[in-house]
């Protein structure tokens, strides 16, 4: 049977599930269909993305080159408290996640992409992969593609355990458009990544393309993240929303409740770079907790496991997209050539998978390395969100 009606439903339609999607249909040919759990307007949980070059080559398959979706940096500042600052030359691409979003959607508007699809059940009878969706939906395909992130349905399922583990420390995000923010601030902060840190927490900041994609002067947006040591039992304040509703891995903007955005501000006041302090207090705060998932097996019959359902790396790596993008064109490459109805190529998909396993792993502990380094998550380390609220 063709090649081209091998049927690969993907769980999870966020960036790496786009790049998966992309990359088996070009790469193995086969026909894609990808299920996204939630409804509307994606969010854009990561903000800021370092240009890797995992996601450099992807984009260049498709005619995009790197430099016309991202912002040029020219240098590193490490800030002190004071404001003094050490700076030096690095020259640096940085996107942004829904620049990166919309540039892969584009290539798959004549494939399936549904929303409000949230997985509930997932079973492999002869071969084929049977899925079923709250809404009552149901499909089948030939393989499976798990890209469905940090607290996976479908690892839930297939591993049965590994639920995502608080890592001991937040972090507090802003994504503002410059021309909504002083001129002065944006000048210090604009063409360069911009530094600080002190035993229990770090923040940086850099500007990515505008929420249209354009890279231009006046029309970019300023990305900042603060990752803040916090205790876990004040984790359910924090990601209890405005809304009363509980959130697990994401408080969007408009839903930070005020008594946590007032607590970081406080913080801010007495901790922060003059410059820093500003931004914070000028910006619309989300928040995302550091969650760790060890590493998983990838391989379960016909399905496999991508990106952060396969295990996470720490956000200092700056990896966590271009680590989804290698997953994905590596296994499209594995399966390239192997027809619906015939046994998997397994050799070939062991070795990807051992192969993204050890990268994994290593690039897992580097980045608890990096995290260590400033403090985050050491349990010995000062705890910043307690002492402001004189917490022990």
């Amino acid at each position: 049977m063709n090649n081209e009606n091998t049927r690969v439903a993907i769980i999870g339609g966020s960036v790496g599930g786009l790049a998966a999607a992309l990359e088996l249909r070009r790469s193995a040919k086969a026909e894609v269909a990808v299920y996204e759990r939630s409804a509307g307007q994606m969010q854009a949980r990561g903000a800021g993305v370092v240009m890797q070059p995992d996601v450099e080559w992807l984009l260049a398959q498709y005619g995009t080159k790197a430099e016309d979706v991202s912002v040029q940096l020219k240098e590193r500042i490490q800030l002190e408290q004071s404001g003094q600052s050490f700076r030096q030359r690095a020259p640096q691409l940085m996107t942004a996640w829904d620049t990166l979003y919309n540039t892969l959607r584009k290539p798959l508007q004549d494939s399936c992409y549904r929303q409000d699809s949230e997985l509930v059940e997932l079973r492999q009878e002869d071969g084929n992969i049977f899925v079923r969706f709250l809404d009552g939906y149901e499909t089948s395909s030939d393989f499976l593609v798990a890209a469905d992130g940090v607290n996976s349905t479908c690892r839930s399922i297939l591993v049965g355990k590994a639920a995502a583990d608080y890592a001991g420390y937040v972090a507090w995000r802003g994504l503002e458009n410059e021309n909504n923010l002083p001129v002065n601030l944006v000048r210090q902060l604009a063409d360069r990544f911009t530094h600080f840190y002190t035993p229990g927490m770090q923040m940086l900041c850099y500007l990515v393309p505008g929420s249209d994609g354009s890279t231009q002067e006046g029309q970019r947006r300023v990305n900042w993240v603060w990752y803040v040591n916090t205790p876990r039992h004040s984790l359910n304040e924090i990601l209890t929303g405005e809304s009363g509703r509980t959130y697990k891995s994401f408080v969007p903007k408009g839903e930070v409740n005020y008594d946590a955005a007032q607590r970081l501000r406080k913080l801010a006041n007495t901790h922060l770079p003059p410059v820093f302090k500003e931004l914070v207090l000028q910006s619309e705060l989300f928040i995302q907790p550091v969650q760790d998932v060890a590493s998983q097996s990838r391989l379960h019959g016909h399905c496999a496991l991508i990106g952060d359902a396969a295990g996470t790396v720490r956000p200092h790596t700056a990896s966590g997209t271009s680590k989804a993008f290698a997953d994905a064109t590596l296994l499209a490459m594995t399966l390239n050539g192997w027809n619906r109805g015939n046994p998997l190529p397994i050799d070939r998909l062991h070795c990807w998978e051992r192969q993204r396993q050890s990268e994994l792993n290593r690039l897992s502990s580097m980045g608890i390395q990096l995290a260590a380094s400033s403090g985050l998550g050491v349990v010995a380390a000062p705890q910043p969100w307690a002492l402001n609220k004189n917490e022990a």
